[in-house]
């Protein structure tokens, strides 16, 4: 298992996968929209994507978009989506692409990396818990749908 930084050369793979990762949440496929949005954030650079490669398949990602702490004023990483596919779970996966993000955040000097996950996603929680990351009981969190 390898873990690279995403480039043009992934995407057709890359897209797969994330449409698959869309799906896991319950969104309708469509291959061609998640391969135009990836494309425009490698292009723009407005995220930064971890593969794992096994024997040139890619078999799982995640991506991490960038923000800012005004109270720290340093960069903060936003891990906004992780995914494996189904048949490399439990393998390390999971742990490889954490592993990556976390020294990323590092090397780039960030304060911190913030996630969230669906309450019942109970799989995902034991792994942030796992690494380190804490719930926050000392925020609450509101959205606006527009």
């Amino acid at each position: 298992m390898q873990v690279v930084l995403a480039a043009a050369e992934h995407l057709e793979n890359l897209s797969v996968l994330f449409d698959l990762y869309r799906v896991f949440y319950q969104q309708t496929s469509d291959l061609e929209s998640a391969k135009k949005f990836l494309y425009k954030r490698l292009q723009n650079r407005d995220s930064v994507i971890f593969v794992v490669n096994v024997e040139n398949n890619l078999v799982g990602f995640t991506q991490l978009y960038p923000s800012f702490s005004s109270v720290s004023m340093k960069r903060v990483w936003i891990l906004n989506d992780l995914f494996v596919q189904e048949v490399y779970r439990n393998k390390g996966v999971a742990r490889l692409l954490m592993e990556a993000a976390e020294n990323y955040a590092k090397e780039t000097k960030a304060v911190r990396i913030v996630l969230a996950t669906q309450i019942a996603n109970t799989v995902a929680q034991k792994l942030y818990e796992s690494r380190g990351y804490l719930k926050d009981e000392e925020f609450y969190h509101y959205t606006l749908r527009l």
